[in-house]
């Protein structure tokens, strides 16, 4: 993997939503060429800090995407080849970087290689690609069972013992890593057996060594899945939960106990960090304190890991996740034509996400940062964030009222709206009611210049 993922932040989108598109493919009879809705954002998406986007599913499919029909084909409501290839062009030009989502663990009812299986019976070429049960009597034409993802009929689960689905899902990334992608977030990695990404990873890497490629993990053993697998990273989910929740109960003892998990991670890989993506709800309407938004992003933007910013969260978009059909639909809005259109309430916490965006990219070495806790109690906390010699201290309170702590060494603010006096080698620093901070050491001179050589504009 190439260093460039180490200074990533990633803006999320879900395309399918993002640019309107018809619920179901079958509405759309023609190509709706709309990856230049996309385009037209990618000069926010600089002006934001990020360094690349995280695309959600654009191949083929029925409906919403992770039912796929072709791996190899563009989503026609999305657009063609020709329409990717720009956008790509577009992005690359921009410096951003581009990772498709692959849905490798299963397919839609449609994908023809299912299709062929069903009609030609259990000694078909393709029957092997799935876990069919057949019926006793195969003159009947009953359907045969199969296994399916999470219990959902429309969505087919591969068979991974199958070399033939190993061979083809190694084309189709290598096929769009040629195109242009630089990375491949593996849906519902968790689902497929660890073994898999065994035969299919080394082969897709020996063409394309810089590729990033992390895997949706929800819960276990991300260290074990990563050592296991060969991705690069997983998805922190723990991290996540314990953000929100800790702001929620006012309870930074559970985010503590999270932090040293995290610390246990970054010994084996760099997690990729969240505060929202396109399947749970929406942070601004995960918070039950709306004044806790800052402090979320402030976690997750000092805490080591590859960061992800869910497209329209950072414009304080409101969403709520249900279990039930068309429960996303919330979290999976569509965007206007242009930023210009968006509403003016959401741009201070845009802004919010420049200052600290922009400091992450300051501080780089946050990407491997450990964090040591020094002070803790269920509504204000303080830790370190640090990497060999580099050292950033972050305050938050969700108290109400003012909070004042001491932290032993000379430093300056670097965010928030904290008070910071110095007393010699010691700095005392008031936190404001419901306020947060991020204090450094000041740069030596000669820090600064060499800093500024090797980063220059």
């Amino acid at each position: 993997m190439g260093s460039w993922v180490e200074r990533s932040i990633w803006w999320q989108v879900y395309p399918l939503g993002f640019v309107g598109a018809e619920r179901e493919a079958r509405a759309r009879a023609g190509v709706a060429h709309r990856f230049g809705h996309l385009s037209a954002w990618l000069d926010y998406v600089v002006n934001l800090g990020a360094s690349g986007m995280v695309l959600g599913p654009i191949f083929a499919s029925s409906t919403h995407g992770y039912d796929t029909i072709d791996h190899f084909e563009i989503d026609k409501r999305l657009g063609d080849d020709a329409d990717f290839d720009e956008f790509i062009a577009a992005a690359h030009r921009r410096g951003l970087r581009v990772v498709l989502d692959g849905v490798f663990n299963h397919v839609g009812r449609e994908f023809p290689a299912f299709r062929r299986a069903i009609a030609g019976g259990p000694h078909s070429p393709e029957a092997s690609w799935f876990r069919l049960t057949w019926p006793a009597d195969l003159a009947s034409g009953q359907e045969p069972d199969y296994a399916t993802f999470e219990g959902h009929r429309q969505l087919v689960a591969l068979n991974h013992d199958e070399p033939a689905v190993a061979d083809y899902v190694t084309q189709v990334m290598t096929h769009w890593l040629e195109r242009g992608a630089d990375g491949w977030r593996l849906d519902a990695a968790y689902a497929v057996p660890r073994r898999f990404w065994t035969h299919v990873l080394p082969a897709v890497r020996a063409r394309y060594p810089d590729a990033y490629i992390f895997g949706e993990v929800i819960h276990g053993d991300y260290s074990g899945f990563v050592g296991e697998t060969g991705v690069n990273a997983v998805t922190q989910y723990e991290l996540w939960k314990a953000i929100w929740s800790a702001l929620n109960e006012r309870n930074f003892f559970e985010l503590a106990w999270s932090l040293e998990r995290h610390n246990a991670m970054l010994d084996t890989f760099v997690p990729q960090t969240f505060i929202g993506n396109h399947d749970v709800t929406r942070i601004a309407s995960q918070l039950s304190d709306e004044r806790h938004l800052a402090h979320a992003l402030v976690i997750l933007m000092t805490c080591g890991g590859v960061p992800s910013i869910y497209a329209g969260d950072e414009q304080a978009f409101r969403g709520i996740k249900q279990h039930r059909a068309g429960g996303d639909d919330a979290i999976r809005p569509a965007f206007p034509a242009t930023p210009a259109e968006l509403a003016a309430c959401g741009w201070p916490t845009y802004r919010l996400h420049q200052e600290l965006i922009g400091l992450r990219r300051r501080y780089p070495w946050l990407h491997r940062a450990r964090s040591r806790v020094t002070e803790l109690r269920n509504t204000d906390l303080m830790f370190e964030a640090f990497h060999e010699q580099n050292r950033l201290w972050v305050a938050l309170n969700l108290a109400d009222a003012p909070v004042v702590r001491a932290i032993p060494a000379a430093v300056d603010k670097q965010a928030g709206d904290l008070t910071v006096r110095r007393t010699g080698a010691t700095t005392e620093i008031t936190l404001p009611t419901q306020g947060w901070g991020i204090l450094a050491k000041p740069l030596e001179p000669e820090t600064f210049l060499n800093r500024s050589r090797k980063n220059p504009g």
